[in-house]
């Protein structure tokens, strides 16, 4: 047989198991602290009711989707092995205007939190108010940038007023919604300011007296939980501080206080992206790696950030950020599980969950395994409760380490967890969670009703424009976060003489900008745009153009794609148009940045909603042509069959905003392309629950040109599902349960198994890839390696075809496989195509 180092540990482990476990005793069961309720905590855990206990945490923003949404994200982050969601509250959305508050729709927060209780679950609420969060000015409503003498996030009466006026306007509301665990609520954990060791400094003194206020003013509340602050070394008093990162359980310094627990606000799942960034991924293999890692040097409370990204949706988003937000996390933009990610992380913390008595009561001690490798313990010699992780933190070399006379294989940058300190019921890997990979199909309603109409917005000259100023003017100041445009607009007489003379010579347009980006016209004609980027927001544009004797007009369209969200001083940030000129004249450079500038804010679609029902009455729509700029279009579109998410497919367009029956489903920005030639993000989420069965309206304002024609409604599916394991992978989870201090098996033969399963009311309905052996790839691409299986196809066929799952066995024998093939990895490998079952088909 092909043999492995892990073969050996496989074997001794199951021939070991029962005589060893059922030498050990069951340890007497922890009491809750005397008299004590509510949420406390000591330096190992945050305590219920005066009882310790793990969290798992997952980030899910209820702005980022619909309230029809929540409950089906909450449950399956319930399933998923949560005890906890985790929000930000957003300050901009609650009061947009001050003293105008709105807590309906998407911004229900109190809704939120009672779906969340409603599942039996925790809350950690994050105030802020300062939240950063890759949103639009970090939370902060732009009124607040108006306050007289204000400077945000220090010591700053004006600030600190309207700060204490909004915490206190949440915290009374929890209160008064009985919302708050001593209350009988769900909320947990609260958070005052966010990640502010990251621009103390540049307030000096009056930063470390404004951290020390916040505190203040949130121990204040008396709610009777624990507050926190990430990324605060410094926490005052009893505030827990907190880690943000990707590997905090080797980064993070520790709680500043022996008494404090070790608390993860922020592990990321993968990274956000902006719009002109490759994807960016992070594997389920590396955060269930950091996890492990952190619950292995006394961490008490892990948060998956974003468990659920969801959607910048409006004009949400911060400064270049895309709209789709964390699309890699466990559960993507559109709710669906992204496999293995969901599941290998659901696993991980089933092993954590039957490490718990060690991790909670156990003494914690390290043990050296040789070069990169260690043992961390979990003991209680008393009541015979051991919890080991073998850890081997090597990144590109496996290793076979000695625990205690056996031996086990640890693959390179990975953790097994021996719940007993014998048996591995988990590495972190190994993934024995399936597979899938999402795929986008075009509807048939795309092309029914496939009629497009356009309204052309008109392009203002100077003296159409009524704020006039001797310079052209700053952008947010001007916008005041209610558009993202603005027109600067100037005219300038040029004679005869002033023209070049030669034909190879053009005037050229030269503005220099603060961000973000720009469209120009020239005389009316569309010359070109420009834009900056997240890092660097100015940018210089430069087109040539052509001219005429007697006035010319140059219109310019500014535009800012969110506010900024991160930094010291976020009040004095500038957009827009810095200073422009005109190059290549015989009389030399034109400075236009002091002549009269005339500025108009927003569009005139905008002003009169024609994206809705109503508003598109009131102007005169024609037949639509292609590639117009600062065009709207508008179509009618029919609800796709079914329940498969719904989003649009944008390619053919360049940049703008798109509205469905009046709901704003974000920037779109096709034409802005990454690296890797691609746009950042081309298909964008449309909320089932925003459309009619029939007749939704859909309208597009694109600022450049495109091909409205080629826009594509589709719905969104993870139906191609598929299954990778060896026979050295430990047996799964569900193999496991624990009994006071004994590790159960429940099945009598404890080997690796593959497990595939359709959604609900869907069936395996086609088999595209089986293979054992040492085939490669990835879900959606794996090809045969030299040692292939001829039968397994067969094999996998007749076990799943028609069922919702199958179980299917690992080993060679199963499907005639040649275990002694050379370079086997002893692996199966199958691709499923999930399908709804046929008689759903026929209605």
């Amino acid at each position: 047989m092909a043999s492995s180092p892990e073969s050996v540990v496989r074997f001794v482990g199951i021939a070991c198991l029962l005589f060893a476990l059922s030498a050990t005793a069951a340890p007497p069961r922890r009491p809750r602290k005397a008299g004590v309720s509510g949420v406390s905590y000591d330096g190992r855990s945050i305590m219920i009711n005066g009882r310790r206990e793990l969290f798992f945490s997952g980030s899910i923003h209820y702005p980022r989707s619909t309230p029809e949404m929540w409950p089906d994200l909450i449950q399956k982050a319930k399933r998923g092995g949560l005890n906890v969601i985790q929000t930000y509250v957003f300050w901009n959305v609650h009061e947009p205007v001050q003293g105008h508050f709105n807590f309906t729709g998407r911004y229900d927060l109190v809704r939120f939190i009672k779906l969340i209780h409603k599942h039996k679950m925790y809350v950690t609420l994050r105030l802020g108010p300062f939240i950063q969060a890759e949103w639009n000015h970090g939370g902060f409503p732009y009124w607040l940038k108006e306050i007289p003498g204000i400077v945000f996030r220090t010591d700053n009466e004006p600030f600190k007023y309207h700060m204490q006026n909004f915490v206190t306007k949440i915290m009374d509301m929890m209160k008064s919604e009985k919302l708050f665990f001593p209350q009988g609520g769900p909320i947990i954990l609260a958070q005052i300011e966010n990640e502010y060791n990251m621009v103390e400094a540049a307030y000096r003194e009056d930063g470390l007296k404004y951290v020390q206020w916040a505190a203040n003013l949130a121990l204040g509340f008396n709610a009777g939980i624990p507050w926190v602050m990430c990324k605060q070394k410094n926490a005052p008093g009893p505030v827990i501080n907190a880690c943000n990162g990707r590997n905090c359980g080797d980064t993070f310094t520790g709680p500043n206080s022996p008494t404090k627990p070790s608390i993860w606000t922020e592990n990321w799942t993968a990274q956000y992206r902006v719009f002109g960034d490759p994807p960016s991924q992070r594997s389920a293999e590396d955060i269930a790696y950091s996890v492990a890692r952190f619950f292995s040097n006394n961490g008490a409370l892990v948060n998956y950030y974003m468990y659920h990204g969801g959607t910048n949706f409006g004009r949400e988003g911060a400064s270049y950020v895309m709209t789709r937000y964390y699309d890699e996390a466990p559960l993507d933009e559109y709710g669906l599980p992204k496999e293995p990610k969901y599941g290998h992380l659901r696993d991980l913390h089933q092993a954590l969950k039957l490490s718990r008595k060690g991790l909670l009561w156990g003494v914690p001690s390290v043990q050296p395994l040789g070069p990169g490798c260690e043992a961390r313990l979990y003991e209680s010699p008393d009541s015979k409760v051991c919890v080991a992780f073998l850890t081997n933190t090597n990144p590109r070399t496996d290793a076979t380490v000695n625990f205690r006379g056996v031996n086990y294989f640890l693959p390179r940058r990975s953790i097994s967890i021996l719940p007993d300190c014998k048996t591995v019921i988990f590495n972190t890997q190994r993934v024995n969670a399936q597979h899938n990979s999402r795929t986008f199909h075009a509807a048939g309603e795309t092309n029914k009703n496939d009629k497009w109409h356009m309204f052309q917005e008109r392009i203002p000259k100077f003296r159409n424009t009524r704020i006039i100023s001797s310079k052209p003017l700053e952008l947010y100041n001007m916008t005041k976060d209610t558009t993202d445009y603005m027109w600067y607009t100037t005219r300038f007489r040029l004679e005869d003489e002033d023209l070049p003379m030669r034909p190879d010579i053009r005037p050229v347009l030269l503005v220099s900008s603060l961000g973000h980006a720009m469209h120009a016209f020239v005389n009316g004609i569309y010359i070109g745009s420009g834009n900056g980027a997240k890092l660097e927001k100015s940018f210089v544009f430069q087109k040539p153009m052509e001219l005429k004797r007697g006035v010319n007009h140059i219109s310019i369209l500014g535009l800012t794609i969110g506010f900024p969200d991160n930094g010291a001083y976020l009040e004095h940030r500038l957009a827009g148009i810095h200073t422009a000129a005109i190059q290549g004249l015989n009389t030399g450079t034109l400075d236009l940045s002091q002549n009269k500038w005339g500025h108009e804010v927003g569009m005139k679609g905008e002003k009169l909603g024609i994206f809705t029902e109503e508003g598109s009455k009131k102007v005169q729509w024609t037949e639509a042509k292609n590639d117009k700029p600062v065009t709207w279009y508008k179509r009618y579109f029919d609800m796709p069959r079914g329940n498969d998410p719904v989003a649009l497919d944008m390619t053919t367009m360049g940049k703008g905003l798109a509205w469905v029956n009046g709901n704003c489903i974000g920037r779109y920005w096709v034409s802005y392309l990454s690296p890797l030639g691609k746009p950042s993000q081309s298909v964008y989420h449309i909320p089932r629950e925003w459309l009619k069965p029939k007749d939704n309206l859909l309208v597009i304002f694109e600022e450049h040109g495109g091909k409205p024609e080629g826009i594509l409604i589709v719905t969104v599916k993870r139906d191609n599902i598929c299954t990778v394991v060896t026979e050295f992978h430990p047996p799964t989870i569900k193999s496991f349960s624990r009994e006071d201090n004994e590790i159960k098996t429940l099945v009598q033969d404890v080997k690796p198994r593959a497990y595939l399963k359709c959604d609900d009311n869907k069936v395996i309905r086609s088999i595209a890839f089986a293979s054992f052996g040492n085939p490669t790839g990835a879900c959606g691409n794996f090809t045969v390696g030299t040692c292939h299986s001829p039968q397994a196809a067969s094999v996998v066929e007749k076990a799943c075809l028609e069922k919702n799952s199958c179980v299917l066995p690992v080993s060679a024998q199963a499907y005639g496989a040649d275990p002694a093939c050379p370079g086997t990895t002893s692996t199966l490998v199958v691709q499923a195509k999930c399908a709804r079952k046929k008689k759903d088909d026929k209605e």
